[in-house]
C-alpha cells in the first residue's frame, strides 16, 4: 500500500454532535467499553476491562499532565488576547521550565493575533498574598536568534517565540499557571472550561506537567481498575509523551502526504525498556499516545544500531521514517524489537542515562505494520483524523465495522466518551 497517497475522505463517517460527549460520566469506570476481538464485536463496562486481558501482559500507561495552558491578556484597549503555551523554548527541558522563576519562554499559539502588533502584554495577580505582574513579549524575525528561529520554524507558521516575565523570584512558573491559567479542552467541546474539568480531564495517574491535551484513553481508569489489573497479573509500566495542540489538526489535504504531523516529546526510563525485553516487546497499550512513543522507539533503536555516535536529538523519528526506511513497513534490515529496545538500554548505558528524552512526529497509518503494540484501549476519535488512520492501520482496515458497531449501540465518542478495547 503506498501510504503517503492514501485519501482522507476514505476515513469518514457521519458523526452527529449529539454523539459528541461533552462531559464525563460521573463514575469514570462505568463507562462503556466495546471489544473487538480477531474481528467479532461486542460491548461491556470499562471496569470489565481487567477480565479480557491475558494473564502476564504488560500494559504501558501515558503518565502526561495536562497543564493549564492558556493564559489571556486584556490590552488597554479593551481586546483579549489569548496566548497558548505549546512546548518550552528556554529552558527546553519541562521539569526545569515549571521550577523557573522571574523569566522564561515558551513556544505558543496566539488568538487574536492581530490586535497584538506590538508591546507586552501585562496581567495583575496575586500569589499567596503576594501581588504579582506578569508581562508577556512576543519577539519576531532578527530578534530571535538562528537557533530559536529553527524551534519557531517546526510550528509551520502557527507558533510564537513569547517571553515571560513576573516580579516576584520566589514565585515559579508552575505556581503561576496554576493561579491565573486555564486547562485547554477539546475545541470540539464547544464550551467553556469548567472547575470540575481540572479533575475529569486528568488522568488518575497524571505525573509529568507538559500536556495541551489529555491521553483521553487512560481517563476511564480508577484506583479501583488499575488493582483489580494487578489482582488479574498485568504489569504494569509508563512512558510520558507530552501531547501537542496538533492532536486535534485536522488532515486539509485530499492525500495524507500533504499533512504535517507535530513534534512530541517523550521520556521512557530504563525500567519500562527493561519491562519491553522481560515481555518480548508484546504490550497492551493505553492509547494513541503510548502506542506512538512504544512503536517510535522501535525506530530509535534502529538509528542506533546504524549509528552508535547518536545523541537523543538525532533518535527524532520523522513522520514518514517507517515507510522509507522498510518498502513494506515491515522490519528494517531484518532488526527485531529486541535488538532495537536493547540497543536503546545500551546507549543509556554507554551515557550514564537513567532514561531516554527524545521526541516523534510518527504516523501510523494503514500500510505501517506494528512491531511492539498487540493490544489497544482507545477511545473513538475524529472523522478524516490521523487518529482513525492509526486504529485503521492497528485493524488491518477493520475500522468501520468497530464505529458502526458504536454508532449503533449508543457509544459516546470523542474526549469524554466511551472506550474500547481492540484484539486483531
Amino acid at each position: 500500500m503506498d501510504t503517503k497517497h492514501i485519501k482522507i475522505s476514505d476515513y469518514n463517517y457521519d458523526l452527529p454532535d449529539e454523539r459528541i460527549a461533552k462531559f464525563p460520566i460521573a463514575q469514570r469506570d462505568h463507562s462503556k467499553l466495546l471489544v473487538y476481538k480477531h474481528g467479532e464485536v461486542s460491548d461491556d463496562v470499562f471496569h470489565h476491562l481487567p477480565t479480557y486481558l491475558p494473564q502476564g501482559a504488560l500494559m504501558i500507561f501515558n503518565n502526561t499532565k495536562v497543564i493549564q495552558a492558556r493564559l489571556h491578556f486584556r490590552k488597554e484597549t479593551g481586546a483579549l488576547i489569548e496566548v497558548f503555551l505549546m512546548e518550552p523554548a528556554e529552558p527546553t527541558d519541562y521539569e526545569l521550565m515549571f521550577q523557573t522563576t522571574g523569566h522564561c519562554s515558551w513556544l505558543c499559539m496566539i488568538g487574536n493575533l492581530k490586535k497584538w502588533k506590538e508591546g507586552s502584554l501585562k496581567r495583575d495577580f496575586e500569589i499567596k498574598g503576594h501581588k504579582l505582574t506578569l508581562s508577556a513579549t512576543m519577539r519576531r524575525g532578527d530578534a530571535l536568534g538562528s537557533e530559536a528561529q529553527k524551534m519557531v520554524a517546526k510550528g509551520g507558521g502557527t507558533n510564537y517565540w513569547v517571553d515571560f516575565d513576573w516580579d516576584n523570584d520566589k514565585v515559579s512558573f508552575a505556581e503561576i499557571l496554576e493561579a491565573v491559567g486555564e486547562l485547554p479542552i477539546p475545541p470540539y467541546l464547544n464550551r467553556k472550561t469548567e472547575e470540575s474539568d481540572k479533575t475529569t480531564y486528568q488522568t488518575v495517574y497524571s505525573k509529568v506537567k507538559g500536556s495541551v491535551a489529555a491521553p483521553t484513553a487512560g481517563l476511564h481508569f480508577t484506583d479501583a481498575v488499575l488493582k483489580d489489573l494487578d489482582a488479574h497479573g498485568i504489569d504494569r509500566e509508563e512512558v510520558t509523551l507530552h501531547v501537542g495542540a496538533g492532536t486535534f489538526k485536522p488532515v486539509k489535504s485530499l492525500e495524507i502526504e500533504g499533512h504535517q504531523m507535530h513534534t512530541e516529546y517523550i521520556v521512557v526510563h530504563r525500567r519500562s525498556l527493561e519491562k519491553l525485553i522481560k515481555h518480548e516487546c508484546r504490550v497492551i497499550a493505553v492509547g494513541t499516545t503510548s502506542v506512538r512513543t512504544i512503536e517510535s522507539l522501535y525506530y530509535m533503536g534502529v538509528h542506533l544500531l546504524k549509528h552508535p555516535e547518536a545523541n537523543e536529538e538525532d533518535l527524532h523519528v520523522n513522520q514518514w521514517d517507517p515507510y522509507e526506511l522498510s518498502e513494506d513497513g515491515n522490519l528494517v534490515d531484518g532488526i527485531t524489537p529486541m535488538q532495537a529496545i536493547q540497543a536503546i538500554i545500551d546507549y543509556l548505558d554507554r551515557n550514564g542515562l537513567e532514561a531516554l528524552h527524545s521526541s516523534t512526529q510518527i504516523i501510523i497509518a494503514p500500510g505501517y505494520q506494528y512491531k511492539i503494540v498487540k493490544m489497544l484501549v482507545t477511545n473513538f476519535h475524529q472523522p478524516q483524523s490521523t487518529l482513525l488512520l492509526l486504529v485503521s492501520a492497528f485493524l488491518k482496515g477493520d475500522w468501520k465495522k468497530v464505529y458502526d458497531y458504536a454508532l449503533s449501540h449508543d457509544f459516546r465518542f470523542l474526549s469524554y466518551g466511551d472506550s474500547s478495547l481492540l484484539i486483531p
